[in-house]
């Protein structure tokens, strides 16, 4: 038993505190036996007890996992509560005579008692570390209060803000009814008819980052026709050009630091401060180590969050409640989201569409505004109150996955909604849908230990962006040329002008986030150099809030009489393929949804075929190795209809959101380090997913560090 529970505790990287059975205490290597003395019996329980929680996890003594408890256990505790030095809720110091009352529940951990009521007016009457039912509960009632109406009472003679702190025994009805059918009471309370009581803006912050030093970096755009020069009597059609963009590193800032010597400064980067609202599904299937685990992810979120930065936590089973105003995360921020957090309790039904209208309406009627909001959407589960359908397998129908979007959503351009499916239940169409619609990106998380690291390859995106509604302008130069339909994959583009000119509406883009458009248009006969197109770009700084215009860059092709041979452009090459690959996945998947997997299998290995023999693919092009092993994995993942259905399904639809958006999310084993499919992340997604990691490996065995896929190698920048 004894190596068998360190593996299980070294692999949740969670402390616990769980009974064990007095006859299952001998290790499974031969250890003590049943018949064994019970000194023998206590010193195995006692080995097995001192195996540590990995150095540095997150939320590893505020999240813990219950395990089933056994009539004639043994209680292990393997934090040493009493002696905890932190309170678990607001992570605050519980020192003796620091002014603050404590209270220890039966259970013998320690919290805060204004932190510990809080979380018990929230509805939760167990210990937020071991899940233990109490039968006495701390309150806070005015001093005027006499002894408590249920039973007896034990008062704590500590007064704090004119409250007078009192533990009430609960009667034995009361306790038995919450065990049968606990639901949170924070569904059922007080609130306000209107969310325009978000905290200010830091403004101290704002006037800080106009201060920047030096000129911030620009946008970069690069124009590749498939070829440099055509021969004089050839007229081509579908002649392709490639726009590839780059956004702007970071902006780094000198600041000083009082801890270090005078004069000294460190470098600091200067971001856009974000508005982010997380829409978390707590109904019953989330119990367990799926709750704990995403308390742990979101304790990562809010400790990664800056000062500037506002968060509100909307929760939703049956019905959805916000938990938190939208609050900027200081120190005291910090502590009230926390909190909101660690009273999350499973019950109910799964309602994404009044959730996703809880956390929409928070951002729409917020009185002050960040630069950046997004949307956080997690579920594990399948909306069984909005949605219908008819048939099954197969033949089911396609629900209407619009009703699920607030109709404010489908209007705005402004906020995007990143979802994450979590587990092999929750309904992925439905979640890519969500995403598509809104701007934003689905993520597929297979495995539950990996949910903290794709919320910290999202939020390293959203924390870096650096340019704001970027449009690219395509006009065509020469009076016989004329533009194709344009392939901006899910970016809204528009053709004008009788084709002769295109745009395409990007957005956002995080720091180094790069973009690659090809375009299609006719070349007639010319005797001598034309400029086929003129390419504008223009964007906004969210930081100084300037709208930038960029130098027209223009395609010129050089008409010589003969061309001999000439290579096309690597670049154009490159971009097509990634560009087929995707095609080919939504083809496959439409196969499958009619139910014709062979047929989808051999959609896929064609294009793998054609992948293979392409320019880049014989030049070893990273970004083709990247595409072959992704159309492998689903190759496999189609092999069969049940794992289509369980996992086949919502991999494609993740693999789908990301190139649709040219944008990294999180699929299969893709935020492991020795996946290759990390196209589109970029080094703050990189930094944030290993600092995730290192939090969650032993530091023994250090996550191995992960190299984001460009289309394009990286140049050297001027510093």
């Amino acid at each position: 038993m004894g190596s068998t529970w360190r593996k299980v505790t070294r692999a949740l990287g969670l402390n616990l505190c769980v009974q064990v059975p007095r006859e299952m205490l001998h290790d499974d290597d031969g250890g003590s036996q049943p018949g064994g003395s019970a000194a023998g019996r206590r010193a195995s329980v006692a080995a097995s007890s001192t195996t540590s929680s990995p150095a540095g996890s997150v939320g590893a003594s505020e999240f813990r996992a219950l395990t089933p408890t056994t009539s004639g256990g043994l209680r292990l505790s393997r934090s040493g509560s009493r002696s905890s030095k932190k309170c678990a809720i607001c992570l605050g110091s519980m020192k003796a005579g620091d002014g603050h009352a404590l209270f220890t529940a039966e259970c013998s951990h320690t919290f805060h008692f204004h932190c510990i009521t809080a979380n018990v007016n929230h509805g939760n009457y167990v210990c937020p570390l071991c899940k233990a039912t109490w039968k006495e509960i701390p309150l806070q009632a005015p001093l005027a209060l006499g002894n408590p109406h249920h039973g007896r009472a034990r008062v704590n003679p500590v007064l704090e803000d004119g409250r007078m702190h009192v533990v009430r025994r609960l009667s034995r009805a009361a306790s038995t009814n919450r065990r049968r059918n606990h639901f949170p009471s924070y569904f059922y309370g007080s609130e306000p008819s209107s969310f325009n009581d978000d905290e200010p803006l830091d403004l101290q912050s704002a006037a800080a980052r106009d201060l920047r030093q030096g000129r911030p970096e620009m946008v970069e755009v690069e124009i590749h026709p498939e070829f440099s020069a055509i021969a004089q009597s050839d007229c081509l059609e579908n002649f392709a050009v490639l726009m590839h963009v780059k956004a702007p590193r970071a902006t780094m800032n000198q600041s000083p630091r009082s801890n270090l010597t005078a004069g000294s400064t460190v470098p600091q980067s200067v971001r856009a401060p974000v508005d982010l609202v997380t829409v978390l599904d707590v109904s019953g299937s989330m119990a367990g180590t799926k709750l704990a685990l995403l308390k742990r992810a979101l304790s990562f979120l809010i400790q990664n969050l800056g000062p500037s930065d506002r968060l509100s936590v909307v929760a939703f089973s049956s019905t959805a409640r916000r938990l938190i105003p939208l609050c900027r995360m200081s120190d005291s921020g910090r502590r009230q989201a926390l909190q909101a957090v660690n009273s999350l309790v499973p019950s109910g039904g799964t309602n994404i569409a009044e959730g996703l209208k809880k956390g929409f309406k928070v951002i729409e009627e917020r009185r002050e505004r960040n630069p950046v909001c997004s949307i956080l959407l997690l579920t594990d589960g399948q909306d069984t109150y909005t949605l219908s359908s008819s048939g099954s397998g197969a033949q089911r129908s396609q629900p209407d996955y619009k009703v699920l979007v607030p109709s404010s959503i489908l209007s705005s351009t402004a906020v995007s909604v990143h979802s994450f499916g979590f587990g092999a239940d929750h309904d992925s169409a439905a979640m890519h849908a969500i995403a598509e619609i809104s701007g934003g990106t689905f993520s597929f998380i297979e495995s539950e230990g990996v949910l903290q690291d794709a919320f910290a390859q999202c939020i390293g995106g959203i924390l870096s962006v650096v340019v704001q509604e970027l449009r690219l302008g395509v006009e065509c130069a020469h009076p016989g040329v004329r533009l194709a339909p344009i392939n901006s994959g899910s970016y809204r583009n528009q053709l004008l002008n009788d084709a002769r000119t295109g745009f395409i509406y990007v957005g956002d883009l995080y720091a180094d986030e790069e973009r690659d458009f090809l375009v299609s248009v006719n070349v007639p006969f010319a005797i001598e150099e034309i400029v086929l197109l003129k390419v504008a770009c223009v964007y906004k700084d969210p930081v100084s809030k300037d709208t930038v215009h960029l130098p027209i860059r223009e395609v010129r092709i050089q008409r010589p009489q003969v061309v001999s041979s000439q290579t096309p452009s690597i670049e154009v090459d490159r971009e097509r393929n990634r560009v087929e690959a995707a095609e080919a996945m939504s083809n496959a998947r439409a196969a499958a949804e009619r139910g014709f997997l062979s047929d989808a299998v051999s959609i896929l290995e064609e294009r793998r075929r054609i992948l293979s023999e392409s320019l880049a693919a014989r030049a070893s092009d990273r970004l083709c190795l990247t595409l072959d092993a992704e159309l492998r994995e689903m190759q496999e993942r189609m092999a069969s209809r049940q794992r289509y259905e369980d996992s086949g399904r919502a991999y494609v639809l993740s693999g789908l959101s990301s190139h649709s958006w040219q944008r990294a999310t999180a699929r299969g084993d893709s935020t492991d380090g020795s996946s290759l499919l990390h196209s589109y992340q970029t080094p703050s997604m990189v930094e944030m997913l290993h600092r995730s990691q290192t939090l969650r490996h032993s530091p023994r065995r250090p996550a191995p560090p992960i190299q984001p896929t460009r289309s394009f190698p990286s140049r050297p920048r001027p510093i």
